[in-house]
């Protein structure tokens, strides 16, 4: 007899054999995966092949590829290949499908024929967690990140880019050139293989340069001034780090503060999100059902137009303002150092001279006031302030909501922090399921449909956690 814990002899028998439903305990979350999709409306939320047809070979039903999608991105097993071999070997998935093993290329095609339907059960896990009562705050983060795609660098040409290569290319032909030249005065000490080595490089290179002269004029005539080979859809993004674009897709998602669940969130090929905050506010309050919602966003979201219309739709915004002074840059006053006097509709400088109004123009459709003094040209602190005749201060005409806005801002000086610890952490968690290569499909639809499944799955995670599993199952089924 050893002094180790021993397993079974895989040769004996039993004569009341365990069920596969002995191996799944009663507190794992694939049961939660199990009833949610038992629950739902399948036809309703629009799968295809929810309601059987009369004739042709039975197909799998769509509440048994859902479960094991939901599964797979649970447990970070989003590739339909794996997924193969997983309902082939793993217990979980065995108890969950009944152990049916469908084949890869019918678990990718219920992904990409069943794009809208997924999305749609998506945004049925964040009503389910609306009737739980999670989103009891009026209070949601916004925020953008950038995810790769399935597309190298090399394989999106933008005019900027296609230039750069034209000139590497053309220095490595004019080295290359040099090279032949010395082995040509060098014969015949040169082999001959390495003189057709270097001719073989030549074509090569002039042949890239022929595909980028040809690119070249393709992105001139492209809508945005990009193409992408192997994604269409995927966009040059700049990150914070220098050097460290990427080509992708920018994520966008509205975070619960109190529970941190994503409450809404919308995949874009825009590279900024200047025009995101409205369109995410009002995901958000859809999906919360609170009209009178509170939006923290940070400065790469201002914009007085965007601002305006929260306003306007009952949002209030905390959005930190962009330092983009060229004078403040230059160590000269910003306009933050000229003090507006709504009663006098005036601004007040630094030497305590008033600017007054002048005249409007229309910028951006925007409808500036302009404002000036004559006294510039006396005061002894102009160099402080001007290189010009006189400092000119243009306002828009909305911007009492902006100075509203900064004032809320400067009551709350934690906002931005809340904001922080609330979004950016669901997207460093995401991303970290998801791998260094993010993205498995490609072209924007598509796409959507595999982040959908991740957040559903964040979100199913989290209320497993706030909740427990039994708990969360009582309250699928009621």
């Amino acid at each position: 007899m050893t002094r180790y814990i021993e397993g079974r002899n895989r040769q004996q028998s039993f004569l009341l054999p365990e069920s596969v439903d002995d191996y799944v305990g009663e507190d794992n979350p694939v049961r939660v995966v199990d009833a949610f999709v038992d629950e739902l409306d399948l036809a309703a939320l629009g799968f295809g092949r929810a309601t059987p047809a009369d004739t042709g070979r039975p197909g799998y039903h769509p509440a048994t590829l859902l479960k094991l999608y939901l599964y797979g991105y649970l447990n970070r097993v989003p590739s339909s290949r794996r997924l193969e071999r997983e309902a082939q070997r793993n217990l979980e998935v065995l108890w969950l499908t009944g152990r049916l093993a469908p084949d890869f290329k019918t678990i990718a095609d219920f992904r990409r024929d069943n794009g809208p339907a997924i999305q749609a059960t998506c945004r049925r896990f964040v009503l389910l967690c609306r009737e739980l009562r999670l989103f009891t705050e009026s209070l949601v983060a916004i925020d953008g990140s950038k995810f790769k795609a399935v597309n190298t660098r090399d394989k999106n040409y933008t005019p900027g880019a296609i230039q750069r290569r034209i000139e590497q290319v053309e220095a490595s032909i004019a080295r290359y050139l040099a090279a032949l030249d010395t082995a040509d005065r060098q014969q015949p000490d040169v082999p001959s293989a390495k003189v057709e080595r270097l001719r073989e490089r030549l074509v090569g290179l002039r042949e890239k340069m022929r595909h980028l002269r040809e690119m070249e004029v393709a992105v001139k005539t492209a809508p945005d001034g990009q193409i992408s080979l192997t994604d269409p859809d995927a966009r040059a993004m700049a990150t914070n780090g220098k050097g460290t674009g990427l080509v992708g897709y920018n994520v966008q998602a509205a975070v619960d503060t109190k529970h941190h669940l994503i409450a809404a969130h919308e995949v874009t090929n825009l590279g900024h999100d200047r025009t995101q905050l409205v369109p995410m506010a009002a995901l958000a309050q859809s999906a919360t059902g609170r009209t009178g919602l509170t939006v923290l966003a940070d400065r790469g979201y201002y914009s007085g137009q965007q601002v305006l219309a929260c306003e306007k739709a009952g949002v209030i915004a905390y959005v930190s303002k962009p330092l983009t002074s060229g004078a403040k840059a230059e160590n000269r006053f910003g306009k933050q150092d000229f003090v507006y006097l709504p009663r006098q509709d005036v601004y007040r400088c630094p030497a305590g001279e008033q600017l007054t109004w002048r005249f409007n123009n229309v910028e951006r459709d925007m409808t500036l006031r302009n404002y000036w003094t004559d006294a510039c040209s006396t005061c002894a602190i102009k160099p402080q302030c001007t290189t010009g005749k006189e400092r000119r201060i243009k306002r828009w005409e909305h911007e009492a909501v902006l100075d509203a806005m900064q004032n809320r801002l400067d009551q709350v000086p934690q906002a931005m922090v809340l904001r922080r610890q609330t979004v950016e952490h669901p997207f460093g968690t995401i991303k970290a399921w998801m791998g260094a290569t993010h993205f498995l499909t490609r072209t924007l639809n598509r796409v959507k449909t595999e982040m959908s499944l991740q957040v559903l799955a964040y979100n199913m995670k989290r209320v497993i956690a706030i909740l427990g599993v039994r708990p969360l199952m009582e309250a699928i089924r009621a």
